[in-house]
């Protein structure tokens, strides 16, 4: 049967999720619009040929993209960070709930099948029972070359690298972990001005750099370091400690699982790609598609509840003060 996929992004959602949708047998991507581009994006969400809008535009534009195509009655899947702030996030799953609307957020990297590999290992109990996390991941992306003032240097439009890189990570540990229920973080920018496209230098106000500590329900916690304004790039690395071992994921997708004797188990992956987007984007274009068709949202899918969870945690790192009120809303994972 297969599914009409309309969408919204120049960028990201051009270059890399309309050629996967493209490939991806039972889907067609009908257009491919500008985010910049208003009355074209209005012009896509109103067809009748469409099954599925994807929004891939900047977080600023996410509001008026997503609920102009819930009130057409198209099922969404939305990009991360989703909206600019938890409130804009509230509306947006409000909306989506009152459309009755299949709602889905682009969190493709828990298809990747080394964190599926990772999350499955913590499930069996590989290392008894998780306490501790520790995550860093710094890089030269906006920095060697030095990349030129835009959106994601600008607070006000969504930017920063805790939204851009922090909603991914986040995303992924109350995957592994469940909910988080208090948060302790903050930004810093480290590359103050950047030019724009004439040269004049810019003084960006969003973050090119965060810290982040998480306690979830289990009362296991987790600490995140990251930057994409290092001056050399830095190879990621994952560090989870049981009670019964340790996980180790580092560049690459190399998985190491160590016990408290020696004991030492390598899980090496399959699949590498220079873009590490492709691999999990086509396993979720496939989640996607089967989810459009039934119009039944798999328990695996990450839906607009995990894209407000994360933006609530994401809020608190943001303003760089203490707890979480309320807590997260509980995930749609199953």
């Amino acid at each position: 049967m297969g599914i009409r996929i309309g969408i919204i992004g120049s960028g990201f959602g051009a270059q890399v999720v309309a050629p996967v949708f493209a490939a991806t047998p039972g889907c067609e991507v009908v257009e491919v619009v500008s985010a910049r581009n208003t009355a074209g994006a209005a012009m896509l969400c109103d067809r009748d040929d469409i099954d599925l809008i994807s929004v891939h535009s900047p977080p600023l534009l996410h509001v008026m993209h997503v609920r102009r195509a819930l009130a057409a009655g198209h099922a969404v899947l939305c990009d991360k960070p989703f909206g600019r702030n938890a409130m804009e996030a509230e509306t947006l799953m409000a909306a989506a709930e009152a459309a009755e609307c299949l709602h889905l957020i682009n969190f493709e990297f828990r298809f990747d099948p080394v964190r599926m590999q990772l999350r499955n290992l913590i499930a069996k109990g590989a290392i008894g029972i998780p306490e501790h996390a520790t995550w860093t991941h710094w890089s030269s992306g906006s920095r060697v070359p030095l990349r030129k003032h835009g959106w994601l240097f600008e607070r006000a439009s969504g930017g920063g690298w805790i939204g851009a890189w922090g909603s991914h990570a986040i995303d992924a540990l109350r995957w592994f972990f469940g909910e988080i229920v208090d948060v302790k973080g903050a930004g810093r920018t480290i590359i103050k001005q950047r030019p724009d496209e004439t040269g004049a230098l810019i003084t960006g106000d969003a973050e090119d750099s965060f810290w982040a500590d998480l306690t979830f329900a289990t009362g296991m916690s987790a600490t995140i370091d990251s930057s994409f304004a290092a001056t050399t790039t830095v190879a990621p690395r994952l560090n989870i400690f049981g009670d019964a071992g340790v996980i180790e994921l580092s560049a690459r997708g190399l998985i190491v699982v160590r016990g408290p004797n020696g004991e030492r188990e390598e899980f090496v992956p399959s699949e590498t790609s220079e873009d590490p987007h492709l691999a999990p984007m086509r396993a979720w274009a496939l989640v996607v598609r089967d989810a459009v068709e039934a119009g039944i949202t798999p328990p695996e899918a990450p839906t607009f509840a995990d894209g407000l969870a994360c933006a609530r945690v994401l809020d608190v790192v943001r303003a760089g003060t203490l707890g979480l009120a309320g807590g997260v809303p509980s995930s749609t994972m199953g």
